[in-house]
């Protein structure tokens, strides 16, 4: 099943929430519903007693870009999940394939991921691919599937941030995290490999 979306996707706003009976992570006992994409130049929250810088290191680019003959991405790393835009830069569609993409945590665990319309129902089951049209943009985030909480019955994508803000953040000083999105371009799978580095962790 493909799922057409022909304009850039709003995110779903991120917000702690408190959740009973979730067992707490040692320095990752924040819970966000979605993760919104902050037009701060360094996002976290607001209440956050450490800030994040990162680096795309891997293809290189101080600017988190990065283009070719097909596509073009533009990539936001956050406390809350990783934010990107792609640009389809053919005249004909391709496909984001959620099920063979991948995310490695600052952690080093490695596994399937999950975007702004995964929730924790969806964990088990396949995940639609996603149409960029011919020329289009697409705007989403992405997140380790296993960061998935259950949300009691309710719709909203409960989930562990990638990173802490509290008195545990500065021990991910200079982790390293990585996504794999996997692309069909004309008919062939393609993969795009980016990997990140936590440059640093201050006191706000």
């Amino acid at each position: 099943m493909v799922s057409v979306l022909g304009a850039v996707l709003g995110c779903a706003a991120g917000s702690a929430v408190e959740t009973p009976g979730q067992p707490p992570d040692a320095g990752l006992t924040r819970v966000v519903a979605g993760a919104s994409d902050s037009v701060s130049v360094i996002p976290g929250s607001p209440d956050a007693l450490y800030l994040y810088r990162f680096r795309q290191v891997d293809p290189a680019s101080d600017r988190f870009v990065f283009q070719d003959r097909e596509v073009s991405f533009y990539f936001k790393p956050t406390p809350d999940a990783l934010h990107f835009q792609v640009e389809n830069r053919q005249n004909r569609p391709l496909w984001i394939v959620w099920d063979k993409s991948s995310f490695t945590d600052a952690n080093g665990a490695n596994g399937k991921l999950a975007h702004s319309t995964t929730r924790w129902v969806d964990r088990f089951k396949p995940q639609p691919d996603t149409q960029v049209p011919g020329l289009g943009r697409y705007s989403d985030y992405v997140l380790p599937l296993d960061y998935l909480l259950d949300p009691a019955g309710s719709d909203e994508q409960l989930h562990r941030p990638l990173f802490p803000e509290d008195q545990t953040a500065p021990q991910y000083a200079d982790k390293y995290f990585s996504v794999d999105l996997v692309m069909t371009v004309e008919e062939r799978p393609v993969t795009y490999p980016f990997r990140f580095r936590v440059a640093s962790v201050i006191p706000r």
